[in-house]
């Protein structure tokens, strides 16, 4: 554990709230998941102080990401322009596209890659000049160390540690969650974490059958410090320019997530 999780007050959530933040693994409504133990909730040192607006940048993010997990190519060009025009780097932008073949699958994050490349030789060709953005300021940990990392990333955005009895029954899916996930993944300090989780909610609300996921993922997002306010704002912003289902998904997964929260 980090110094500054070892720190927080150590509280004990209701079995509800354990259960949603469980979701935050991905496992949806596993029966038996639970938090075994809750930290207070705290703002990451990558991630701002909530807001009650999203940036420009931040409002292309949940667009690109719905787009590319369900494969919108022609909406996903239009998308990523928007995002590049409001100050999204091309690090960023690729960065965004990586992650979520967690979420989407390779195949749509191998073209949404591909049509990234399009959108920045078109923009070159045009005489607009992105600013590339930086790669990670130092190497991911390897071995021990990056399941340590990815452990303390993990209890830090699910808000607890979390058991089940899925983990029992096959061990390597949580290894891959802390080690790459919450590791490799979240590791890499080129794009901050309220981004990231844009990110996912965006690719989720265009996954029907996610909902369960979807829903752990908004109280994620408040927990790495985006506000009600910006989640609001973030399904508008689907409900404008994405599929109605889309919207409605997102809509219904942050009534529930603040409700779970007590907010």
């Amino acid at each position: 554990m980090t110094a500054s999780i070892l720190r927080a007050l150590r509280y004990r959530e209701t079995r509800s709230i354990a259960a949603f933040l469980a979701l935050c693994l991905g496992l949806g409504d596993v029966p038996g998941v639970v938090a075994q133990e809750s930290v207070a909730p705290s703002t990451p040192a990558n991630t701002a102080p909530p807001s009650e607006a999203l940036s420009s940048r931040q409002q292309a993010i949940p667009l690109i990401a719905a787009f590319m997990a369900s494969g919108d190519i022609p909406r996903l060009n239009q998308a990523l322009n928007q995002g590049l025009d409001a100050g999204l780097t091309i690090s960023e932008a690729k960065e965004i596209l990586v992650q979520l073949y967690a979420y989407a699958g390779f195949p749509r994050s191998l073209n949404a890659l591909g049509e990234l490349m399009k959108v920045v030789d078109a923009r070159k060709a045009r005489g607009i000049q992105d600013v590339t953005g930086r790669e990670p300021s130092r190497p991911a940990p390897t071995g021990q160390e990056l399941v340590e990392v990815g452990t303390v990333n993990q209890t830090r955005i699910s808000g607890g540690a979390v058991k089940s009895p899925v983990f029992d029954f096959a061990p390597v899916i949580n290894q891959y969650l802390q080690a790459h996930l919450f590791g490799d993944i979240f590791e890499r300090d080129n794009l901050d974490w309220q981004s990231r989780e844009l990110a996912t909610v965006g690719a989720l609300a265009a996954t029907p059958g996610a909902e369960p996921q979807l829903r752990s993922h908004m109280l994620a997002s408040m927990r790495v410090g985006l506000s009600a306010g910006q989640l609001r704002q973030v399904t508008e912003i689907l409900a404008k320019h994405a599929d109605e289902a889309v919207a409605t998904r997102a809509s219904a997964a942050l009534t529930q997530a603040l409700a779970a929260s007590g907010s």
